[in-house]
């Protein structure tokens, strides 16, 4: 069986035109990476049936390695989240018109779930390289957080993934889309040197600089 890396990106939402997440997980599909093929989906920035396709496609990947991505106006580097947090609390409507007030995302499961990729060693090889990059404290509360915890609570319940590593990254919006920014082409270099290090590093390395938020 072919090993693979899952990364998705999602749709684009509030009335924009693209999402930089998608078109930069695109850009890596197909690619191989420290022996493993990426392969790329999109979610639908929409509650509830973007985990219903995230769990379809663990379900037929049983990747080794999941990153989900998603967009965050107003950063101006990656974002290497931390931790994803058992609350739907959205500022605006999803795609389909859902804008719960401070729901669960799975209901009497844990408050909060922390990312198992190495962060700061690839926050540390990301800088390295010239990539703007951060660790981060809070995915929001909106589908990105929403995707993140349902990511780490599928990867902690279920036993044909208790190999599988996750998390999320945010990335800031296109030039087009507005300021800050940054270019596609050094979001997916930086997606690649992140799953990179996140292949070769098992444990994370005792960084303190570089965190915000």
């Amino acid at each position: 069986m072919t090993k693979k890396i899952l990364l998705t990106g999602f749709d684009a939402f509030g009335g924009a035109a693209l999402n930089p997440s998608w078109l930069a997980v695109k850009a890596l599909h197909g690619r191989q990476i420290r022996g493993h093929t990426v392969v790329a989906a999109q979610l639908p920035t929409v509650f509830d049936a973007s985990l219903h396709e995230l769990n379809a496609l663990l379900k037929v990947h049983r990747p080794a390695l999941v990153v989900c991505v998603g967009q965050a106006g107003g950063r101006s580097a990656l974002s290497l989240e931390r931790v994803a947090i058992n609350v739907n609390d959205a500022p605006i409507a999803d795609n389909a018109g859902a804008q719960p007030v401070d729901t669960a995302v799975k209901p009497g499961a844990p408050a909060a779930y922390f990312t198992s990729l190495p962060i700061k060693a690839m926050l540390a090889a990301l800088q390295a390289e010239g990539v703007a990059a951060e660790v981060s404290q809070t995915a929001g509360t909106f589908v990105c957080n929403h995707v993140f915890y349902g990511l780490m609570h599928a990867l902690a319940t279920q036993r044909g993934l208790k190999h599988t590593r996750g998390g999320f990254v945010h990335v800031p919006w296109l030039p087009e889309q507005g300021t800050p920014s940054m270019l596609l082409d050094d979001i997916v270099r930086g997606l690649r040197l992140a799953v990179r290090c996140a292949m070769l590093v098992g444990q994370d390395t005792a960084l303190g600089a570089g965190t915000t938020n």
